[in-house]
């Protein structure tokens, strides 16, 4: 079959890959899974990153005398960090490989995590978290990718929710380590990830496709043998790849002007698009300011409540793990934006009984607010963690195409990690100045996501990454 492929100016002929059925086959490696959890250690940081603010603000801005608005700035620098890191993580990724590129991330996270931790003053707190969420930018993208690229399609949806599922896993962990320990302990507890990921680099293959793309059959034989098992036949699914890559390599260098062509365009839009929801919908500050949110509401106990929301999170993210693959993308990310628009307006309507009462709420009334605001912030993680919090990124690693994805997904995560220090360095001035407001905005987003979701989101479920990628031809 012949496909002509568009490179601006003319057309290359080429032959289409022969895209072979795997159903059948049984994948017997555990080597796939114990590569993922390695590669893990990058979102369970990230999630570390993000709920550090939450059990420790109190206590670093009573030990270091800092304000507010000096903490506020604290808490964004991660994703300031974060936008430089992506800028580079799609360049750094091709050049240097999958594995390459992670280790490069976990030094200036170890690094970052100690700074915070010796700290005696403001300066050296903002260069640790900067230093944190630059390692995790680069992390952030290539995570997603190598999963996507070392898994078998059949379980390539559970497999893309361990990286939400690890960024859960972070936030519950330091949400726990905030009840036993003091924030710079919390801290230097925090690089034990980095440090673990570092390790076991050395016993993880880097992926198929990526040594595809450089030349190296030999090791793309033995990269694929040890994934799937010794005893199952690689064969056909190498040929597969190497036939895909040579049809990127025909292909002119990927230009910023490509990323405007429909066939890149359009699922670069879908991709960009969930994560900047995933942002803007405000999960980053419910799990960065969660302490603070409880304290609003009248909850003394508001870390012991901040524990039991990333635990929650973890239960319902390995319940997504189960079902990504039964119920498509698609209606998990409509299902749980829909939620998350109910929970956040109900979040809202507890802030607005307690504004409306005022100094003379009575213990009563007091009660029932603080008892809607929880049920609301237990609807809006139950909802998150079925749908838009893991399966964006799956999504993402999934369908941008191979010849742009350095570029397109370091622009993927840039405007992510932008949307996300918006969020967490203003939602602290919002939610002072209109704390129901802060909800309904986050609530109208929620529901403009399932629309675009609706209209701009493909299924991917149970298709190869070349089948993917050709069905936007």
């Amino acid at each position: 079959m012949e496909q002509q492929l568009e490179d601006g100016e003319a057309n290359i002929s080429v032959k289409k890959p022969l895209i072979r059925k795997e159903e059948g086959h049984k994948f017997k490696s555990g080597f796939v899974f114990f590569s993922t959890l390695i590669v893990a250690m990058g979102p369970l940081t990230y999630g570390f990153a993000i709920g550090y603010s939450s059990p420790t603000q109190l206590n670093i801005e009573s030990d270091l005398s800092i304000s507010i608005s000096q903490f506020s700035l604290f808490g964004s620098l991660i994703t300031v960090g974060g936008m430089v890191g992506a800028i580079l993580s799609g360049t750094t990724a091709e050049v240097l490989g999958r594995r390459g590129a992670l280790a490069v991330s976990a030094v200036p996270v170890v690094i970052g995590w100690f700074s915070v931790a010796v700290t005696q003053g403001v300066g050296l707190l903002y260069v640790g978290r900067f230093l944190v969420g630059f390692g995790i930018g680069i992390s952030s993208f290539t995570v997603p990718i190598y999963i996507a690229e070392i898994a078998p399609h059949q379980l390539r949806g559970m497999l893309g929710t361990m990286n939400q599922l690890f960024i859960s896993i972070g936030i519950m962990l330091v949400y726990l380590g905030g009840l036993l320990m003091n924030w710079r302990l919390l801290s230097t507890a925090g690089a034990i990830p980095g440090v673990l990921m570092v390790i076991g680099l050395f016993f993880i293959p880097e992926t198929p496709r990526w040594l595809a793309k450089a030349g190296l059959k030999d090791q793309l034989y033995t990269s694929l043998q040890k994934l799937r098992g010794e005893d199952h036949d690689v064969t056909e699914e190498a040929m597969d790849i190497q036939e895909a890559v040579e049809i990127f390599k025909l292909q002119p260098k990927a230009k910023l002007s490509d990323l405007f062509k429909r066939q890149i365009f359009y699922p670069l839009l879908a991709g960009i698009g969930l994560l900047l929801f995933q942002q803007l919908s405000g999960i980053n500050a419910v799990m960065l300011y969660a302490g603070q949110i409880f304290r609003e509401v009248g909850i003394s106990s508001s870390n012991a409540a901040s524990f039991g929301l990333g635990s929650l999170q973890v239960l319902m993210t390995i319940v997504t793990a189960g079902l990504v693959e039964r119920a498509g993308r698609r209606i998990l990310l409509m299902v749980s934006a829909g939620g998350m628009a109910f929970s956040s307006s109900l979040v809202g309507l507890s802030f607005y009984l307690k504004d409306i009462a005022g100094d003379e709420i009575s213990p009563d009334m007091s009660t029932c607010v603080g008892l809607l605001a929880i049920f609301g912030l237990l609807v809006y993680i139950i909802s998150y963690s079925l749908g838009m919090g893991p399966v964006p990124w799956i999504v993402m690693g999934e369908i941008l195409p191979a010849r742009v994805r350095g570029t397109a997904g370091s622009l993927a995560i840039l405007i992510s990690w932008f949307s996300a220090w918006v969020v967490t360095l203003t939602f602290n001035f919002i939610l002072e100045w209109s704390a129901p407001g802060s909800f309904w905005i986050f609530a109208a987003i929620c529901v403009s996501n399932v629309i675009f979701v609706a209209f701009f989101v493909p299924e991917t479920r149970g298709r190869t990454l070349e089948e993917i990628e050709a069905s936007f031809k």
